[in-house]
């Protein structure tokens, strides 16, 4: 294949060198258009069609996809041990990737296996301590109404005495209106 390359380039139907032929094509008028960053497809079409010059212009089209094409089979054949290394090389990246998959997987799972056990006992203890605080505050609750009911029932007793206990229950009162003034505020903030 590479002598039939060489015989066409030295018989002076192509160019001697892989560049050469792209150089004439991009220099070719009929092509340049196509090389503008403006270019657009609809008005190529119409001044095409207006100027009636469609079949020289498909001829012309042609030719340069030919030659294009040419191009790049001598670019293939003169590069194709570069070509076959770099084909070589996204194989054994495309393993190198599909390993890396597989382990990222492993770490992956691992990471939710670790997550389960640590996540959820986690979560219990949340769970577990506000259940608490909730049994202590109810607790104290409990402790504030019994030393209520005590202080009501002793100053009771007091009021029956008479007259001579009614310091004791004065005193009984006031620790009766501390008593209930805080267990309101424990209710507020239950």
């Amino acid at each position: 294949m590479e002598g039939r390359v060489g015989a066409t380039a030295a018989a002076g139907m192509g160019p001697t060198s892989p560049g050469a032929a792209m150089g004439e094509l991009l220099a070719d008028e009929c092509y340049v258009e196509f090389l503008r960053e403006d270019f657009d497809v609809k008005t190529y079409t119409s001044q095409s069609i207006h100027q009636a010059v469609i079949a020289e212009q498909l001829a012309k089209l042609a030719q340069g996809i030919s030659q294009l094409d040419k191009e790049l089979h001598l670019q293939v054949v003169a590069r194709h041990e570069d070509l076959l290394a770099q084909a070589t090389g996204i194989e054994s990246l495309e393993g190198v990737l599909q390993m890396m998959q597989t382990r990222i997987g492993a770490l992956q799972s691992t990471v939710d296996r670790i997550r389960s056990k640590i996540v959820d006992p986690y979560n219990k203890i949340v769970s577990r301590t506000a259940q608490l605080a909730k049994l202590q505050a109810a607790c104290d609750l409990l402790r504030r109404i019994i030393r209520i009911l005590y202080l009501s029932k002793r100053l009771q007793g007091q009021l029956q005495g008479g007259s001579r206990e009614i310091t004791k229950a004065a005193q009984s009162l006031n620790e009766l209106g501390e008593s209930a003034w805080l267990f309101g505020i424990c209710i507020n903030n239950f």
